[in-house]
């Protein structure tokens, strides 16, 4: 099952489990976040378009970080007269992973579990910057292999 909703002045398709990144919401990370306004709805039973929402219908989605987005650059220049200007920004967004969709007499969940890792973290994890504290945990103490100790020791007589 599928949806078409409308938030920040833009359509997004979704489905359950689904992250999708959109303008800034409030909210902290883990917060539930609705959205009524559902344009389409597309499942076993068939497409429903709203006209122009779909009454009833809504998009349930778990906020996952709100952060600054990519950089933006503004450039303006007038050529032959040395005008030249250079600005930038970056504007803040919000990730949202969806959880469930229900209208039209359908439900859909997404049975996986949430996970609130930023994309920083993540991105510091994949160039090995981050400690992993599952891995750390899981493992054992090792202790000095014997052989290299034998060996030593062999070495000194």
């Amino acid at each position: 099952m599928y949806a078409v909703i409308k938030t920040g002045g833009k359509q997004y398709r979704v489905q359950p489990g689904d992250v999708i990144v959109v303008e800034k919401l409030d909210g902290d990370a883990g917060a539930a976040v609705n959205f009524g306004e559902v344009l389409m709805l597309g499942g076993d039973k068939g497409v429903t378009v709203g006209a122009p929402l779909i009454d009833g219908a809504a998009v349930a989605a778990t906020l996952i970080e709100t952060r600054k987005g990519e950089k933006i650059k503004i450039f303006k220049k007038i050529r032959r007269q040395g005008y030249r200007r250079t600005n930038g920004h970056r504007q803040m967004e919000t990730v949202l992973r969806i959880t469930g969709i229900e209208g039209a007499g359908e439900k859909a969940k997404w049975d996986g579990k949430v996970d609130l890792m930023t994309k920083a973290e993540i991105n510091a994890r994949a160039r090995g910057l981050a400690p992993r504290v599952e891995a750390a945990e899981a493992a054992p103490a090792k202790k000095a292999p014997a052989k290299k100790a034998a060996k030593a020791e062999g070495a000194e007589a």
